[in-house]
C-alpha cells in the first residue's frame, strides 16, 4: 500500500506534465489532509480533486470530468473546478446541473434564442447545446427512455415478459393472459400500430375509444392492459396513450434543441430554477416572465403553429441534480464519472449497479411508505439530493 506522499507523487507524475497546476494540490494535501480545489482552468476538459483521509490514506474523488467528445462537454468558458470534501456527502463546491431542451414544436431560431437568452440572464452557465434530430430519437429511442417508467410498458419490454397478474386479467377481461399471449395476440404499443395500420395519434384515439367502452384495466403504477378491436377478434396492448406522447418527438424532420447548464446553488435554488425561470407545466399558469410564460404569451411572433398547453409547453428541464444526470446519460451518453455530481455520488457511496437502476426511476423505499425516486428527489439541491439518496440507499 503506498503511503500519502507516494500516492501524490504517483498522481503527479501521471498528470502535471498536462496540468501542471496540480503540484500546488499535491503539496497542500500532503501538508494538510483536506480537500483542495485546482487552481487551473478547464481548458484540458479535467479536473482533478484530492481528498485526505486520517490514517495517512489518500483517496481520489470528485472528480475527473472529461468530455467523450468535444460537442457534448465542450466547455464555452472557464469555469470553476469541482472538489468534493471530507469523503462525506457534502458536495460543498458542486454545482447544480440540469438538461434543458427545447421540444420539437417550439424549435424555431426565435424560441431558441429566447431560452438561451433567459437561462444565460439568471446566471447559468451553458456548458454545451446542440440538436438532437427526430430520426435519432426514434432509432435510439431516447424518448422512451426519457420517459421509461410509462414507455418501458409501451415499447421496450415485449408483453411475455411483463409481470401480468392473470387472475387481474382473466376477471376483466374474460379469457386468460397466458391463451392471450399463445395466440399470439398480445402487443407493445408500438407494434400495436402496426398490426393496426394507426399512426400514434390514431391509436391515441383508439385508446381512448376503448377506455370509454371499458376495456382498459389498471394493473399497476403507471401500467394499464387495453382491448381493441381488429376485425372479428381482438388484439391486446400496454399504455397505448404514450404513442401520441412519442409522435411529437419522433415526426421526421424535427428535433430537439438542448442545453447542458450548471449553476450556484446559492444564487438560485433549484425551486427558483423550475418554478420561476422555468414555469409550471401549464404555460397558462406560468409567470408572464418565465421562460413558459413568455412562450405562452409569445408563440405566434416565435414561429410556434399553435398556442402551448401542458404537453406542448415549450421546454423541458431536469426536476433535480440526479434527474439530470439521468438524462444527460441518455440524451447525451454521458458516463456518470464524466459528470461532476455523478463522479461525486458515485465517490460518496453509490455503487455504479445501484445508479443504473436508480437513473429509470423505480419505486424506492421512503422513510413512511413508497413511492417515485424522482419525486423524492424533486427540487433539491446538491447536497440535499445527494444527502437523500444516501438515505434512501439504506432504506434498499
Amino acid at each position: 500500500m503506498h503511503t500519502l506522499p507516494q500516492r501524490c507523487s504517483k498522481l503527479h507524475e501521471r498528470t502535471s506534465r498536462r496540468d501542471p497546476g496540480l503540484t500546488s494540490i499535491v503539496a497542500k494535501a500532503n501538508a494538510s489532509r483536506d480537500s483542495y480545489e485546482s487552481p487551473f482552468t478547464p481548458s484540458s476538459r479535467r479536473i482533478y480533486g484530492v481528498v485526505v483521509d486520517a490514517g495517512n490514506e489518500m483517496k481520489l474523488l470528485c472528480v475527473i470530468a472529461a468530455a467523450t467528445t468535444a460537442q457534448a462537454f465542450a466547455p464555452t468558458r472557464a469555469t470553476t473546478p469541482t472538489v468534493c470534501r471530507g469523503g462525506g456527502s457534502e458536495l460543498q463546491a458542486v454545482k447544480n446541473s440540469a438538461f434543458v431542451f427545447v421540444k420539437p414544436h417550439a424549435v424555431t431560431p426565435p424560441t431558441i434564442e429566447l431560452v438561451k437568452s433567459k437561462l444565460t440572464g439568471a446566471g447559468l452557465t451553458i456548458l454545451s447545446e446542440g440538436d438532437i434530430s427526430s430520426e435519432d430519437i426514434d432509432q435510439k429511442k431516447l424518448v422512451d427512455q426519457h420517459y421509461y417508467a410509462i414507455a418501458s410498458k409501451a415499447t421496450i419490454t415485449p408483453p411475455a415478459e411483463l409481470a401480468v397478474p392473470d387472475d387481474k386479467f382473466t376477471e376483466f377481461f374474460g379469457e386468460s393472459w397466458s391463451d392471450v399471449l399463445s395466440q399470439g395476440r398480445a402487443f407493445t404499443a408500438i407494434d400495436a400500430c402496426k398490426e393496426l395500420g394507426l399512426s400514434g395519434s390514431e391509436m391515441d384515439e383508439a385508446w381512448g375509444a376503448a377506455k370509454g367502452a371499458g376495456k382498459i384495466i389498471k394493473l399497476g403504477g403507471g401500467f394499464y392492459a387495453g382491448q381493441l378491436a381488429k376485425g372479428d377478434s381482438s388484439i391486446y396492448t400496454f399504455n397505448a396513450f404514450y404513442m401520441s406522447m412519442r409522435d411529437r418527438f419522433t415526426q421526421p424532420g424535427g428535433s430537439i434543441h438542448y442545453f447542458a447548464v450548471e449553476w450556484d446553488a446559492s444564487t438560485l435554488p433549484w425551486a427558483d430554477f423550475r418554478g420561476k425561470l422555468l414555469g409550471p407545466t401549464d404555460p397558462a399558469a406560468a409567470p408572464a416572465d418565465s421562460i413558459r410564460g413568455l412562450i405562452y404569451s409569445d408563440w405566434k411572433n416565435l414561429g410556434l403553429s399553435g398556442e402551448p398547453n401542458t404537453g406542448d409547453n415549450g421546454v423541458h428541464a431536469s426536476a433535480s441534480p440526479f434527474e439530470g444526470l439521468a438524462e444527460k446519460m441518455n440524451w447525451l451518453q454521458v458516463k456518470p464519472s464524466e459528470d461532476a455530481f455523478g463522479a461525486a455520488i458515485i465517490a460518496d457511496g453509490l455503487d455504479e449497479a445501484t445508479l443504473a437502476k436508480w437513473i429509470l426511476d423505480p419505486v424506492v423505499t421512503y422513510p413512511d411508505g413508497k413511492g417515485s425516486l424522482f419525486d423524492a428527489l424533486e427540487d433539491s439541491n446538491v447536497d440535499a439530493c445527494a444527502a437523500k439518496l444516501k438515505e434512501l440507499k439504506a432504506l434498499a
